[in-house]
């Protein structure tokens, strides 16, 4: 069987967060969205990322890890409609880890031991800490057809809530699994929590 395929979803508007935070650079100097992709890609040999249309600057340092970058030019109809066009760009995987671009702070390990159960023949699985499912989220091939048909902003997740005996979760003391950055005030406070191992995080 193929090994799974990374997805990093990275088509959002960023409309909260005032400028493009997928370009935010972090502690380190490094874009927030770049971060995410690194830490996806030490778990699966390939990825795809899904960008919004002439988002030169991310596309160009995602396709320098390595990434095939795909343009969603409908990114306004939301997640879904990324996710679908990522899983079509990939229909020989063996399965899909599914990532955000928002969420940087996912241990690599964590990414790995989400990977190596779908390798060993999980349907669904996600890491979970302090009982609440995060990212990222393993989709068995047998889900392609499905991926492919979503639209609109809720991605998978009704694939999850519909077939809750399929869903394998991980327990996990990942605190980023469950951090995305929606606001610019948000960043500090959640990297310390996030490098702490802060147990509070929602």
């Amino acid at each position: 069987m193929s090994p799974p395929v990374g997805i990093l979803l990275a088509a959002g508007n960023s409309s909260r967060f005032g400028t493009n935070k997928l370009l935010q650079p972090m502690a380190d100097g490094e874009p927030m969205a770049v971060m995410a992709a690194r830490h996806l890609m030490t778990a699966v040999p390939r990825g795809v990322a899904v960008v919004r249309p002439n988002d030169i600057e991310l596309s160009s340092a995602l396709t320098e890890l390595g990434y095939r970058v795909v343009e969603n030019r409908q990114s306004e109809l939301g997640m879904g409609e990324s996710l679908a066009e990522a899983v079509r760009a990939s229909l020989d995987a063996g399965g899909w880890l599914v990532a955000l671009g928002d969420m940087p702070w996912i241990k690599p390990q964590t990414i790995a031991e989400v990977a190596i159960r779908l390798e060993q023949g999980a349907s669904l699985v996600a890491p979970m800490h302090n009982g609440k499912r995060g990212h990222p989220v393993g989709f068995a091939a047998r889900w392609g057809e499905r991926l492919i048909d979503l639209s609109g902003d809720h991605g998978a997740k009704k694939l999850l809530i519909d077939y809750p005996n399929e869903l394998e979760l991980l327990p996990s003391d990942d605190p980023g699994i469950l951090v995305d950055v929606d606001f610019p005030e948000q960043l500090s406070e959640a990297e310390l929590d996030c490098i702490s191992g802060n147990e509070s995080l929602r």
